[in-house]
């Protein structure tokens, strides 16, 4: 994160809103590799390609959208049982993660954010948030965790943001969201925030604001939000 001299007080407090998968860490490369498993099994051609368009989808969809490549229909006990073993294979590949796993320059925009009395939140689908944050060393930056354990709904429904903005109580057009998905992006639009896609301009067009990813993002930038 680039550092600028601070020329005004920050007076305002905004909620800023992080995506977990492919924002603060990247998991995607485990998921990929659980969900390539459970295709396999079933015969299916999963290729990254296809994992990408899982990302901000939740566990039950995901499969859902693996079994429609296949033309596979399933019963919801075998779904279920499928879910159960990819998320333990999923937990298997996250034992050894550490703060090495953080995504460059994440860390230096959550100081600067606790450093200026900003309420920060996470907002995943994820339901393994919590021991990733725990893993990396960063949960303590985080005054509220929505994740896929707190909501049913997946995005671009707002659910998640929303309980979120909530537990922070700030309103909604006072929250800034960090996503890297378009399903993402929609969802914070759809709540009228403001949304920040972290990837590919092509990709999260639909974002107020696009960078490739943390360290272009500088400190007048976070102050621009917080004004």
């Amino acid at each position: 994160m680039k550092t600028t001299q601070l020329k005004y007080k920050i007076l305002k407090t905004k909620a800023f809103i992080f995506d977990l998968d492919g924002v603060i860490v990247d998991t995607a490369k485990y998921h990929y590799l659980a969900w390539q498993k459970i295709a396999n099994q079933l015969g299916i051609e999963f290729t990254p390609e296809h994992n990408e368009e899982l990302k901000g989808v939740s566990r039950v969809r995901s499969l859902d959208l693996i079994l429609e490549l296949g033309k596979i229909e399933a019963s919801q006990e075998n779904k279920e049982l499928w879910l159960v073993q990819k998320n333990e294979d999923y937990l298997s590949y996250l034992v050894d993660m550490d703060e090495s796993e953080i995504l460059s320059g994440v860390v230096p925009v959550l100081k600067f954010l606790k450093e200026n009395n900003q309420k920060i939140a996470l907002g995943s689908a994820s339901k393994n948030a919590r021991p990733i944050l725990e893993k990396t060393g960063i949960i303590s930056y985080f005054d509220a965790i929505v994740d896929g354990n707190d909501v049913t709904n997946a995005k671009p429904d707002p659910e998640v943001f929303l309980r979120a903005a909530q537990l922070l109580n700030v309103a909604p057009e006072n929250a800034i969201v960090f996503e890297d998905s378009v399903a993402g992006v929609q969802a914070a639009n759809i709540a009228s925030m403001t949304s920040v896609g972290i990837g590919e301009v092509k990709i999260l067009h639909e974002a107020k604001f696009i960078f490739p990813d943390f360290t272009h993002i500088d400190e007048q930038f976070i102050e621009s939000l917080i004004k």
